[in-house]
Formats: C-alpha cells, sequence, structure tokens
C-alpha cells in the first residue's frame, strides 16, 4: 500500500500536496483499489469555491460511484482534464497523472485537520 510521507490525507481518503497557496487533491492509492477500475471522473466544479467536506465531484468505478470531498476550503482553480479521455490513470498513478484538482487554499489553517502519512495508515489498517 501506497501512502506517500509527504502529502496530508483525510478519513474520507483524498491525498493533498500543498506547494504555496495552491493545494493538488486526488484519491489514495487504498481508495483506488477499494474502488476497483475506474471508467469515469466527473468534476463540473472548476472555478467555483467550495467549503471543506463540500463535495467536488464523482468517480465512477465498476462496480459503484463514489462522492470526492474537499479536503479543505477553497477555490478549484484547475481540473486534470486527461482524465476525461484516460480515468484509469487515477488506478495506475494516484498521486502522479492521477491527480484530479487543484484548488487556491482559503485558510490554511485548515491543513492542521489533516492526517499525515502515520496516521493515515492506521486509518486504513
Amino acid at each position: 500500500m501506497n501512502v506517500p510521507a509527504d502529502l496530508k490525507y483525510t478519513k474520507d481518503h483524498e491525498w493533498i500536496k500543498v506547494e504555496g497557496d495552491i493545494a493538488t487533491i486526488g484519491i489514495t492509492d487504498f481508495a483506488q483499489g477499494e474502488l476497483g477500475d475506474i471508467v469515469y471522473v466527473e468534476i463540473e466544479t472548476e472555478g467555483e469555491t467550495l467549503e471543506k467536506e463540500e463535495v467536488f465531484g464523482s468517480v465512477e468505478a465498476v462496480k459503484t460511484v463514489s462522492d470526492l470531498f474537499m479536503p479543505i476550503s477553497g477555490e478549484i482553480v484547475e481540473f486534470n482534464e486527461d482524465l476525461e479521455a484516460t480515468p484509469e490513470v487515477v488506478n495506475e498513478d494516484p498521486y502522479g497523472k492521477g491527480w484530479m484538482i487543484k484548488v487556491k487554499i482559503s485558510d490554511s489553517t485548515q491543513l492542521d485537520d489533516l492526517l499525515s502519512a502515520e496516521a493515515y495508515k492506521k486509518l486504513i489498517g
């Protein structure tokens, strides 16, 4: 199970990488494994400002559809458009080419509420 130490995590299995005031967000290796083969990623919130824990999109796998939750509040400034044609890249490279959105952080204190890699590993057992 791949849980990079330089990222933060949520209990809903999103990861977040912070670079300045921009956060890159995707789903974890654990989440993509639980979902199975991802066939569609729907994100129609680009350009919107959402609050922490609001739904920013959904992932459709062969077995199920799962909502995606904002780990922090902010404006969605970019969507990974490659996922429209090749959603399976989330399965293949969830922490790299399978990223989903980039968010302009509106409240950096919310980052303190996220899980470390160690805490996330304990959560998923």
